[in-house]
C-alpha cells in the first residue's frame, strides 16, 4: 500500500493558479502511475489527468491546455498546476496511485489521499 497525502488546495479567483502536490510513501514511487481526480458537490468524482511511470501524462479533456501534471521521483512526490482556473474546477481534488501504466478509471486505482479543496471564485 501506498500513503498519499495531497496540499496545496485554496481559494482562488478565476483566471488564477494553483499548484496542488501530492506526497507518497510506502513503496517504490517510480514504478507507479499517479493520477489526480476531483469531486465537486453533487457530483460524481472525476478523471482529471494521470502520469505513468515514464513520465507521460493523460489529460480529461476539461484539463487540457491548462492542467500540467508531473512528478518528481527524487522526492517521491506528483504535482498538479492548474492554470486558467474556472469556477467549475472549484472541487475536493484527490491523488491516486496503481501499478505503472495510466487509466482514467477511478477504479483502477489501489490507493488514494484524503483530498484537498480547491475553491474557484468568480
Amino acid at each position: 500500500q501506498v500513503q498519499l497525502v495531497e496540499s496545496g488546495g485554496g481559494l482562488v479567483e478565476a483566471g488564477g493558479s494553483l499548484r496542488l502536490s501530492c506526497a507518497a510513501s510506502g513503496r517504490t514511487f517510480s514504478s507507479y502511475a499517479m493520477a489526480w481526480f476531483r469531486q465537486a458537490p453533487g457530483k460524481e468524482r472525476e478523471f482529471v489527468c494521470a502520469i505513468n511511470w515514464k513520465g507521460d501524462p493523460a489529460y480529461a479533456d476539461s484539463a487540457k491546455g491548462r492542467f500540467t501534471i508531473s512528478r518528481d521521483n527524487a522526492k517521491n512526490t506528483v504535482y498538479l498546476q492548474m492554470n486558467s482556473l474556472k469556477f467549475e474546477d472549484t472541487a475536493l481534488y484527490f491523488c491516486a496511485a496503481r501499478e505503472r501504466f495510466n487509466s482514467r478509471q477511478e477504479g483502477s486505482y489501489a490507493d488514494w489521499g484524503q483530498g484537498t479543496q480547491v475553491t474557484v471564485s468568480s
